[in-house]
C-alpha cells in the first residue's frame, strides 16, 4: 500500500524538478540517514562509556567531577534525543505528503534544523566543554603529567574535529535549504 501511494505521488509532481530518477532521491535519502546514525552511534558510544566510567568510579561524594561528568551526558543525551525526534518525525510525514506540502514541509523542516544547528548544538557543545574542563583539575591530580597532557591534546582535538564535522554538516542543511528556496 505505501508503495502504491508513493507512485501515485511520484507521479504526480510537477515535470520541472532537477531529479531525473527516484533512485537519486532514495539515494540521498539512505546517506542522510546513515550520517545521521553514525552521528547517534558516536554520541551513544560516548555516552555509554562515560555513563560505565561515573558509575564505577565517580560516585563516592559529589563533587566537581561528578558535575563535569554529568554535564557531558546530559548534553549528549539530549542531542541523542534531538536526533531521534527530528529523524523520525520527518520520516513520519512523507509518506502521506503530496509534492507542494513536500516542498513546504521540508523548509520548515529545514529552517527548524538550521535553529537546532545555530543555537541548541552550541549549547550542548558548551556544556559538554564546560564538563570537561571540570574534569581537567581532578585527572591533572590522579594521572601522570604525560597521561594528563595526553588527555588533554585528545580531548581538545576530539571536541574540534567534533565542531568541525557539525559545522560541514550544518553547512550542507543550509545549502540545501537554499536550494528549497
Amino acid at each position: 500500500m505505501e508503495n502504491d501511494n508513493l507512485d501515485k505521488l511520484w507521479q504526480a509532481q510537477n515535470a520541472n524538478l532537477n531529479i531525473s530518477d527516484p533512485n537519486q532521491i532514495i539515494s540521498k535519502a539512505k546517506k542522510q540517514r546513515n550520517e545521521q546514525y553514525i552521528s547517534i552511534t558516536v554520541m551513544t558510544v560516548t555516552v555509554l562509556v562515560l555513563v560505565t566510567y561515573t558509575f564505577y568510579f565517580a560516585f563516592n561524594k559529589w563533587n566537581h567531577f561528578n558535575l563535569g561528568l554529568v554535564l557531558m551526558i546530559s548534553s549528549l543525551v539530549f542531542r541523542i534525543i534531538l536526533e531521534f525526534y527530528s529523524m523520525y518525525r520527518k520520516e513520519s510525514q512523507l509518506v502521506s505528503m503530496n509534492h507542494k506540502s513536500y516542498h513546504t514541509y521540508l523548509k520548515k523542516y529545514y529552517k527548524i534544523r538550521l535553529f537546532i544547528n545555530y543555537v541548541v548544538t552550541p549549547v550542548c557543545i558548551s556544556v559538554y566543554c564546560i564538563g570537561f574542563y571540570l574534569l581537567l583539575p581532578y585527572f591533572k591530580g590522579y594521572f601522570s603529567s604525560g597521561f594528563y597532557t595526553y588527555i588533554l591534546i585528545s580531548g581538545i582535538t576530539s571536541i574540534l574535529i567534533v565542531i568541525a564535522i557539525i559545522m560541514y554538516s550544518i553547512l550542507k542543511e543550509h545549502n540545501f535549504l537554499k536550494h528549497l528556496k
